[in-house]
């Protein structure tokens, strides 16, 4: 295996402020989202452990006492996620009422099929009682049964919303956008990880626009822990099999997640249970079984005894005592019930460790959700807890084309992690009114008003930016855009194939070609309804976040030793430290920038000169010549060029920017010389 990569390390303050509740018992996020209980339709977007669940206990119990609501009915994925809305007593910490659901309304420890529990909604609807618990799957038959109407007048609790999506095969999707368009019942929404892995969009943007969102960043969740510091987020590349080298990431001193690779994957042996032996093997010494808990005793060479609880053993009986004995609330606070957990389909959304350290997972996930999910369990605050990763292991790619594949998709997914993990990015244009915002800190010097500046607020996680010739969201969609959902358009960005590819192995690149054409065309795809002006006023915003971060890991992976950070606020002074070293901040700068170029600077780090090249072959054999499309698109640029410079591009241009828009603009010419000559 080659050396681990430079991981990007998020430090935090650690302040204690998302932990700290007030006087109704609310930590910071669920204050948030209680401000907003008015609403008719809530889309609350925290991650993993910020306290969801209780969020909405506060906001439904508004619902059913001061705002007429009839019935509360909350929709959890999967039954065990039901238990995170048992019982609370909330007035115990300030609050003037208490949750309960009556034992047979929490259908989620229900027996029997969906059947039975389908009927159940049916007496709970006609009850009195306030309260019922139910899977995705019995609500999506009730509304098959009963139709919509019954729900009138209830609020409807969707919690991992995500599942959720507005493709017309979504039975779940269908139903809510029904309820949305009927428009008698209230939703609360509930989701970690918005983004959907296939590119999908959980709601269509008409229904989207009708709810008030409430975001809690990862980044305001973390810098508000009390213990926990930093989060590395690193990938490994390996040849051979991940079990002989298994060691060299998986540090037997760490509470691990260990994530094996799905069987139809290019990673996995096909024999699972022989990877789990081979790994147990690796670790140390077999001792046998716990009788209590089922876990494996394992003797280091140290001569440490370490429990490892293996949820791939398929025999239900071994599987079900292992998993009762981690979900065993007396053990909750215990560091040493377990230190390490080996699971295949398990152990991802709403499983709850606050021990682990280190979420190791081997092969490529496709999906985004997933991975968020997976991160979201080695980020829970715990004592004596400062440090966190997640590590994705990799197969190093060979010249096929799938592998090359899963490998430019992991590194899309870092690209992304990184994003969502980064502090949010405020943007303004500089002009001769700009000047402070109250409560931003513009470093040493302060508020400079002949430049260009960075404020950050440290108490939010967020930045103010002031970049020249930025051209400002007008429409309310597009406002929403810039602010909410930044994150959606780099991920539609960096999932697009022939973006990523160029960005990372095409050495003729112009990087505005990235920047502005193939950006420009993913906005305008994803929201045909905002005019050309807004559409360009998110590409520039997106454009942006992505490149300052990209900056800004740049210059905090090279700011210390072994790519080590050296400063404890790394993200924000390297943003700091990129702008002071331009001269100008303005947004021509920014798309100069190739997104992709410390992505491979990383890569060019990790993987071995072989395989390197044996990629950028496979990727520089399919070179795409121009489409009609983005000649146009050019062309489009070539015109606002005219416009400011008072001629058109030249083909013979220095500038390679320049060059490309007139090759864009030669290329309609000859479209229609050759039309016209038939």
């Amino acid at each position: 295996m080659t050396k681990g990569v430079p991981s990007v390390s998020v430090k935090y303050a650690a302040n204690g402020s998302s932990t700290k509740s007030n006087e109704l018992g609310m930590r910071a996020m669920q204050e948030r989202a209680y401000e907003k209980r008015g609403e008719q339709y809530l889309l609350i977007k925290s991650p993993p452990a910020s306290g969801k669940s209780r969020a909405l206990m506060f906001i439904a119990l508004d619902k059913l006492h001061n705002q007429g609501l009839r019935q509360a009915i909350v929709v959890v994925p999967e039954k065990s996620i039901g238990s995170s809305f048992n019982d609370e007593p909330l007035s115990t910490y300030g609050f003037w009422a208490d949750w309960e659901v009556k034992p047979q309304w929490n259908l989620c420890n229900a027996p029997g099929g969906d059947d039975g529990k389908v009927g159940a909604v049916g007496k709970f609807l006609a009850s009195d009682d306030k309260v019922l618990v139910c899977t995705h799957a019995t609500f999506r038959f009730a509304v098959d049964k009963f139709g919509i109407e019954v729900f009138d007048d209830r609020l409807i609790a969707v919690d991992e919303f995500h599942h959720v999506s507005a493709n017309s095969d979504n039975k779940l999707g269908t139903h809510l956008g029904a309820l949305v368009a009927r428009d008698k019942v209230h939703l609360v929404a509930m989701t970690g990880s918005y983004f959907r892995g296939d590119a999908e969009a959980v709601l269509s943007p008409e229904d989207e626009a009708r709810f008030d969102t409430v975001t809690y960043t990862y980044y305001e969740q973390l810098n508000g822990y009390k213990y926990l510091k930093t989060l590395d987020i690193g990938y490994f590349f390996y040849s051979g099999s991940y079990a002989d080298d298994i060691l060299k990431v998986l540090d037997p001193t760490e509470k691990t997640i260990l994530h094996i690779p799905n069987v139809n994957s290019r990673e996995s042996t096909k024999d699972k249970h022989r990877e789990v032996e081979h790994i147990i093997d690796a670790l140390g010494d077999w001792q046998g079984t716990d009788p209590v808990t089922g876990f494996q005793l394992v003797r280091t060479p140290e001569g440490r005894v370490l429990r490892i609880a293996d949820l791939v053993d398929d025999e239900p009986a071994k599987r079900d005592k292992v998993s009762a004995a981690l979900k065993d609330p007396a053990q909750k606070n215990n560091r040493d019930h377990v230190d390490i957990i080996i699971a295949l389909g398990m152990a991802k959304e709403g499983f709850d460790w606050i021990w682990c350290e280190h979420a190791l997972t081997v092969g490529y996930r496709a999906s985004l959700t997933e991975i968020v999910q997976i991160i979201g369990r080695a980020t829970r605050d715990a004592e004596g807890k400062t440090r966190a990763r997640f590590t994705n292991l990799i197969a190093e790619p060979d010249a096929a084309a799938e592998a090359v594949n899963d490998t430019l998709k992991a590194i899309a997914a870092s690209l992304l992690m990184e994003q969502v993990l980064a502090p949010r990015f405020n943007f303004t244009p500089k002009t001769v009114k700009s000047g402070p915002v109250e409560g931003f800190d513009y470093g040493e010097g302060g508020y400079d008003p002949a430049k260009e500046n960075v404020g950050f607020d440290e108490a939010s996680g967020q930045f103010q930016i002031e970049i020249k010739g930025l051209v400002e969201p007008k429409s309310k969609e597009a406002k929403r855009i810039c602010q909410e959902d930044l994150n959606e358009v780099i991920t539609a960005f960096v999932q697009d194939k022939t973006t990523i590819e160029r960005g990372l192995f095409d050495e003729e690149l112009v990087p505005e070609e990235l920047t502005q054409v193939r950006m420009g065309k993913i906005v305008a795809a994803r929201f045909p309804e905002l005019d050309t002006e807004d559409q360009e006023a998110v590409r520039q915003h997106a454009v942006a976040a992505l490149n300052l971060t990209q900056k800004a890991k740049e210059i905090a992976l090279t700011g210390g030793e072994d790519g080590e950070v050296s400063a404890n606020t790394a993200l924000i002074d390297g943003v700091r430290k990129f702008a002071m070293d331009v001269r100008e901040l303005d947004i021509d700068l920014i798309d100069r920038i190739n997104p992709f170029g410390e992505a491979y600077a990383i890569l060019a780090k990790t993987m071995s000169e072989e395989s390197l090249r044996q990629v950028a072959e496979v990727i520089s054999a399919k070179k795409v010549q121009l489409t009609p499309e983005e000649a146009r698109a050019l062309a489009k640029r070539a015109a606002a060029f005219k416009h400011e410079r008072g001629r058109l591009p030249s083909i013979t241009s220095a500038d390679p920017w320049e060059k490309k828009m007139a090759e864009g603009v030669a290329y309609l010419v000859r479209m229609k010389q050759e039309a016209a000559n038939g």
